[in-house]
């Protein structure tokens, strides 16, 4: 949790709501499970081809690739906001009305704050695949706890168990490994890609993509423990239409922005990305059908991931968003023809060793802390 906002977390504020929803059981949860794995499964398939494809409408024209991750992550957004408030009005009991979207004033502005890392962690994270392959991307976007307990440990001052820094010590190694018996890009470098190809610039960006994502996460469990009980269908709904907000106010703008020169320092270009990826689209159509399949399924999976949250143990999700990732990875290589040496391989089982071992730790720890509070009844 973070720690910055103690004086808010001792005295939460308690929002207004009906009656609690029915317990979920084994069906839903093997539901849940199948539609992570259907949406995002699908999902990286759809963004690895939409991101490293390269297009040519005659053998003479200059091949092209998809590069306007602003306007993606856009679509994306609009398409789960609309996904989330479909599942928040669903998911209020019949006897009671839909919880309000933004509940109090006071919950704005940390929303505001997620919308805003989130929409700034996206073109990071696709800036950063002009210089590593999808696997390297994959495989560090499986170390959210690295940028997550950076910031509480640099800004929020918490302290971890020791196995917390084994756990990060393996997953740093872990990706090292891979990355540094990486085989050489230039020869299958695509068109299109960074000019050198350097694989310590693209994790520089993938870096600041896991930064960002880790004030998102931590912001979110500000917002859940404070603002009770602001649910998960709320969350997805509020923080879409805001990064919604954001991403389209940027793209309409750019164009007036790009000419001056905050938009040549910020390094713009024409800043006519809409206007661009539209025309993307009409030259090669199957990019359309692909960015509308990956902003459909990174909407359908969200709503499964808040159920789940909502639902079951976030332990429980942890296993399944790792065993997802690692199938991610093994259906990039396999689709795309990636070649892994024995090395790599090494480095791989480093990461999700070091995450499997804390999901095991986490668990046993939370048996033994409910162990102990049924023990302490029982003497009452």
């Amino acid at each position: 949790m973070s720690t910055s906002y103690e004086g808010t977390l001792k005295s939460p504020k308690v929002l207004p709501h009906g009656p609690p929803p029915p317990q979920a059981g084994l069906p839903q949860l093997i539901v849940c499970i199948v539609g992570i794995y259907a949406s995002f499964l699908t999902w990286a398939l759809l963004q690895e081809r939409i991101t490293t494809t390269t297009y040519s409408v005659s053998s003479i024209s200059q091949p092209e690739r998809f590069k306007f991750s602003v306007f993606l992550n856009t679509l994306q957004s609009v398409f789960a906001a609309v996904a989330g408030y479909i599942y928040l009005r669903l998911s209020a009991p019949s006897n009671a009305s839909v919880p309000p979207i933004f509940p109090t004033k006071s919950i704005i502005y940390p929303l505001l704050g997620i919308a805003f890392t989130s929409s700034l962690a996206s073109p990071f994270g696709y800036a950063s695949l002009n210089y590593i392959d999808y696997v390297t991307f994959i495989l560090a976007k499986s170390c959210k706890l690295l940028p997550v307990m950076f910031l509480h440990l640099t800004v929020f001052r918490k302290r971890y168990p020791l196995y917390k820094y084994a756990v990060v010590g393996a997953v740093t190694l872990g990706v090292a490994v891979f990355t540094l018996h990486s085989p050489s890009k230039k020869k299958s470098r695509a068109p299109g890609t960074g000019k050198d190809g350097s694989t310590t610039w693209g994790l520089l960006l993938l870096g600041v993509n896991l930064l960002f994502d880790g004030l998102t996460n931590s912001t979110q469990d500000f917002i859940f423990s404070t603002y009770k009980p602001f649910s998960g269908p709320q969350m997805m709904c509020a923080q879409n239409i805001m990064s919604s907000a954001f991403t389209i106010t940027y793209l309409l703008l750019s164009p007036y922005i790009a000419p001056t020169f905050m938009g040549q320092y910020l390094g713009m270009g024409s800043g006519r990305e809409l206007e661009e990826a539209l025309g993307f689209m009409s030259r090669h159509p199957r990019v359309a059908y692909d960015v509308v399949g990956f902003a459909a399924c990174g909407a359908f999976g969200q709503v499964f991931i808040f159920y789940t949250l909502s639902n079951f143990s976030s332990i429980l999700l942890v296993t399944v968003t790792v065993t997802r990732k690692m199938l991610t990875m093994l259906l990039s290589v396999m689709w795309f023809g990636h070649s892994i040496s024995s090395m790599q391989w090494l480095g791989v089982g480093l990461v999700f060793g070091g995450i499997g071992a804390e999901g095991i730790i986490q668990r046993r720890e939370k048996a033994a802390k409910e162990a102990a509070k049924n023990q302490g009844k029982k003497e009452l």
